[in-house]
């Protein structure tokens, strides 16, 4: 179980990641060695994953972000069909879900181009995928961390 400080790390550090422990340490009047000895604690029981940089993908020419779901011709398909989707570094993250679709992708490319040949020469051409959908994202005017 987690304490009111430890969510207050958690919620600070979202904000901010490279937030110091003595200026948290100031925020929650405690010592910097105590938010030190939490964080660690919270990465050892795994509230804590990792430390991330969120990078702009238009800066780098990523103009097209696209959501695709799939459906497996069967249930048992699934882990070598993740295998193949993994391998390809324009799916960014992948669902596997109730409802309409086994799976639902996030790709990012920098075309439509990259996706038409993204989809037909490396998606569809998986041999355990039955159909896809795909629905490009016109804009991503949410974007923030679960609550703590």
């Amino acid at each position: 179980m987690i304490d009111n400080l430890d969510k207050s790390i958690l919620q600070t550090l979202q904000d901010n990641a490279r937030t110091s422990y003595a200026e948290i340490a100031k925020q929650q009047k405690v010592s910097p060695a105590t938010i030190h000895v939490r964080v660690e604690k919270l990465r050892q029981a795994g509230y804590i994953v990792g430390t991330h940089v969120h990078v702009d993908p238009k800066k780098l020419g990523y103009g097209v972000c696209c959501f695709i779901g799939i459906n497996l011709a069967r249930a048992g398909d699934y882990p070598a069909t993740l295998a193949r989707l993994e391998a390809l570094p324009e799916v960014v993250e992948a669902h596997y879900t109730t409802g309409q679709y086994s799976i639902f992708i996030k790709v990012m490319v920098k075309s439509i181009d990259d996706l038409q040949r993204l989809l037909i020469d490396e998606i569809q051409s998986i041999e355990e995928i039955q159909a896809t959908e795909t629905l490009i994202s016109l804009q991503q005017p949410i974007l923030r961390p679960v609550p703590i």
